[in-house]
């Protein structure tokens, strides 16, 4: 810790503190944790070793609590949009599926066309043939 300035009165309880000092500014989230614990720190600066303990626990754990919520908020946009890709992926293999079925029907269609036309010049070979031979 720095040393204590000329004008410093030293103390067992605050050994810098200052009677010139720095408000304590804290977030209503800190005050909230603060007083959840019992605790309730002096409005002016230096702290002591033990409060600045406190202060940055609390600190530590409004840290933890955002990082804690961001990676929620990170993991449910994942998820949604696994689901929408999902939901995606569904329509359109439904789609290719339905493609699959209309490309089937017609293929089934013209190997009968085809087959149609296969006997058709077979009998029509088989007429000129025969017609030759008498």
């Amino acid at each position: 810790p720095p040393p204590p300035s000329p004008h410093c009165q030293a103390s067992p309880a605050r050994p810098h503190a200052c009677p010139i000092s720095q408000q304590l500014s804290l977030t209503e989230e800190e005050k909230r944790l603060l007083a959840q614990e019992g605790v309730t720190l002096p409005s002016t600066l230096p702290l002591t070793q033990a409060e600045e303990r406190i202060l940055k626990k609390v600190r530590r754990k409004i840290r933890n609590k955002q990082s804690a919520q961001d990676s929620r908020r990170r993991k449910k946009e994942y998820l949604d949009g696994l689901e929408s890709r999902a939901a995606a992926c569904s329509a359109q293999n439904q789609e290719l599926r339905k493609k699959v079925q209309e490309l089937e029907k017609h293929n089934g269609s013209l190997l009968r066309q085809l087959q149609a036309l296969i006997k058709q010049t077979s009998n029509k070979a088989a007429q000129t043939s025969t017609c030759v031979l008498v």
